[in-house]
């Protein structure tokens, strides 16, 4: 069974973090564009929007299930392993598990697992402050998309570079990732998509193309709304003070991801929700799955007494997700 603990995961600090910047406040900025991720946005976009009509009007049912399938399995590979496996090290894999994930998490071309989990490590380190990459202080378009069209502020570079990465940069799985990024990624997330209907059942190859990028956009906007809607809409059962929330609709669409309270207060939590395991959490039922085979093990939790003590502490007197209630 899930080990459980009951502190905050340690994260090396330097002297400079003695002052961090404070959660909710921000300095105006003047944006400088960077173009060449403007154009690609608006291709992908483009293309996503006419991959819609082409679903609708055209596509074969192997080709929509086809893109439905790495659909989800791409999610996976974000939630399941870049985020709590690599970011969080809220449980540990095994060596063919993390091929998998790393290969998962490919179909999804978020960047590579390195600077993902660079990106969220900051977040949760300076949540909602200058030095988060994507603050959602500055607003929903701002959280969601607006960051990655915008050179990075200042405070994301500077802590960018003191954040300890010694652990990812020495794995041999994500350094393989990394050095190859560019022929790996292009393959799996865009060339195997396309060719694969072509080959295998006759798809017409504008199709096929344009099938893998609204796929590949619905991944990504997936993502985006943990750091956006889930940073501004829902309930705060377990900290009232932060910007995170309990948000119903992202859980359902990110696999479990949007219980962002929770995941905010209890960040190593591999389950990422109280929960665990149920229909809108199939990230912590693929973990579970592989923990029973034996290829994932030491998976963190937070005992329940603990979450309930929080609850009632510094929460705001909501909880509709579970066994754990605010007054007891």
């Amino acid at each position: 069974m899930a080990p459980k603990q009951s502190s905050e995961e340690t994260v090396e600090e330097t002297s400079e973090d003695l002052v961090k910047p404070v959660p909710g406040q921000w300095t105006p900025r003047k944006y400088h564009i960077v173009y060449r991720n403007l154009l690609t946005f608006g291709y992908g976009h483009i293309t996503a929007c006419y991959g819609l009509y082409l679903a609708v009007t055209e596509a074969t049912w192997s080709t929509l299930f086809f893109n439905w399938v790495i659909y989800v399995t791409a999610s996976i590979g974000v939630t399941a392993g870049a985020h709590r496996l690599w970011t969080h090290r809220a449980y540990k894999a095994k060596l063919p598990l993390q091929i998998l994930l790393m290969v998962m998490n490919t179909l999804a071309f978020q960047n590579t697992v390195t600077d993902w989990v660079r990106d969220h490590r900051l977040h949760h380190r300076y949540s909602d402050t200058d030095a988060d990459p994507h603050n959602a202080s500055r607003g929903f378009f701002y959280s969601h998309v607006g960051w990655l069209l915008v050179r990075k502020h200042d405070e994301v570079k500077k802590r960018g570079r003191q954040t300890d990465m010694s652990d990812i940069r020495a794995n041999p799985v994500l350094r393989f990732q990394k050095k190859y990024a560019v022929p790996f990624i292009g393959t799996v997330c865009f060339l195997l998509p396309t060719v694969i209907p072509v080959y295998f059942w006759g798809e017409t190859l504008k199709v096929a193309w344009h099938l893998a990028i609204l796929r590949y956009i619905m991944n990504l906007h997936g993502t985006f709304l943990v750091n956006s809607a889930a940073h501004i809409w829902g309930m705060k059962p377990y900290e009232k003070n932060i910007k995170p929330a309990q948000n119903l609709a992202v859980s359902f669409i990110t696999f479990g991801e949007g219980f962002h309270n929770y995941h905010h207060t209890y960040p190593w939590d591999y389950r990422t929700a109280e929960l665990g395991n149920n229909m809108l959490n199939m990230t912590t039922l693929f973990i579970d799955f592989f923990g029973w085979i034996g290829w994932a093990y030491d998976m963190k939790t937070v005992d329940d007494e603990i979450i309930r003590s929080r609850a009632k502490r510094t929460g705001d007197g909501t909880n509709s997700w579970g066994h754990v209630k605010t007054v007891l």
